[in-house]
């Protein structure tokens, strides 16, 4: 008598949750799983030092129960999203966009203003900032424009996705967002450049790039301080990067424990933006390589899955969200190890917050629908011979 695994659907099955599991890549699902329950752990870690910043708040664990709302709504958007083919995507994601930015162009008007930006808009208790849900939307829009200018049936493709760019871009400077506009911009790019366009138009777009970081230096204040305490560090004004480095060098190679973590309890954000830094001090070394392996094989699974993919919509697209993924976390990390100026970035799937969770949770879902074996969908040994757009 057999005593392996079996599996909960056979391949004749062909309702669509059958389907969907005999096609969907359970390696990324299970990295992304694995994610999101790391995630909720963390909270569970962070929550009872972080609810000292809110006096009004009594449950130690209050950030930890709402964590696990978000994390359950995100898990059923991946799983929803994930089971869309790749026309729905596009529609979904269109639809993302264009909300998003009509929510966007409401906000100086009916946003929240927290730190000097207004970013988000309340619901009752909850929160919600439109601009995470403008970033998959775009990126899918843009590979579709992109796919469309391909086939050189006059398709105005490459203009069209440029101005969505561009309102998009300008609704964030407007926040202001200079982090969420750095991450934009560079996904774009990446995007575009998958697309098949030449390296001479690459050449200019990236010096257009460098000129925009240089004006965005110029403009706003706040990014030229913040640069300016990274190259020349102070005793004050920068202690968020001062207590989550102390903070990660605490954990050392195993880490405190569970619940023994001393320095979170100084470091402002620690359950958003610095929650790196808790795992870092109460699991060590072991457990950050873990994280960082993790997004790792996301990024790398996924784009190695993309590109072999035949059809260049689905294509660009997939490797286009899932170097979004790996961008937002790479930035998250640089900024807790000290390597760059805080960017107010979150960690995809462990940082808290609604926002964060369900559009990290709807580009992935994106991303697994993208790559899912259907016939013809991957042709093995057939090189994919692009058209160049310009």
């Amino acid at each position: 008598m057999s005593t392996g695994y079996a599996p909960p659907f056979s391949r004749n099955d062909p309702s669509p949750l059958a389907q969907w599991f005999w096609t969907v890549d359970r390696g990324l699902l299970g990295a992304t799983l694995a994610l999101m329950g790391l995630g909720v752990a963390l909270s569970f870690a962070s929550s009872p030092a972080a609810i000292l910043a809110d006096q009004s708040i009594t449950d130690p664990f209050h950030y930890a129960w709402r964590m696990m709302v978000f994390t359950g709504a995100g898990l059923m958007v991946m799983l929803t999203a994930s089971l869309m083919s790749p026309r729905g995507v596009r529609r979904i994601a269109v639809l993302a966009l264009v909300c998003a930015i009509l929510v966007m162009l409401l906000l100086p008007f009916i946003g929240n203003e927290v730190k000097g930006a207004s970013r988000w808009i309340s619901f009752g208790p909850f929160s919600l900032q439109p601009s995470e849900f403008a970033k998959p939307g775009l990126i899918v829009f843009a590979a579709w424009m992109f796919a469309e200018s391909q086939k050189g049936q006059g398709v105005p493709g490459v203009s069209i996705a440029f101005l969505a760019y561009a309102v998009t871009v300008a609704l964030l400077l407007i926040q202001p967002d200079i982090g969420q506009t750095l991450l934009i911009t560079t996904t774009f790019m990446a995007v575009f450049f998958m697309a098949g366009v030449p390296f001479k138009w690459m050449a200019v777009l990236m010096s257009l790039a460098l000129g925009g970081m240089a004006a965005l230096y110029v403009i706003f204040d706040h990014v030229r301080v913040r640069v300016a305490k990274f190259i020349a560090p102070s005793t004050d004004g920068v202690e968020q990067i001062d207590k989550a480095s102390e903070a990660i060098r605490a954990g050392g190679l195993v880490g405190r424990g569970v619940g023994e973590g001393v320095m979170k309890r100084h470091v402002p954000d620690l359950h958003t933006d610095f929650i790196y830094s808790v795992g870092a001090e109460e699991f060590g070394l072991l457990l950050s390589l873990i994280l960082i392996g993790l997004y790792a094989y996301i990024v790398l699974k996924g784009l190695r899955t993309a590109m072999r993919l035949t059809d260049p919509f689905e294509q660009t697209a997939a490797a286009g969200l899932f170097i979004l993924v790996g961008l937002q976390a790479a930035i998250n990390v640089a900024v807790n190890l000290n390597l760059i100026p805080t960017k107010g970035m979150t960690l995809p799937f462990l940082s808290y917050g609604g926002s964060s969770m369900l559009a990290m949770s709807l580009t992935i879902g994106f991303a697994l629908a993208l790559t899912r074996r259907r016939p013809g969908a991957y042709e093995p040994g057939q090189t994919l011979e692009r058209r160049r757009i310009f």
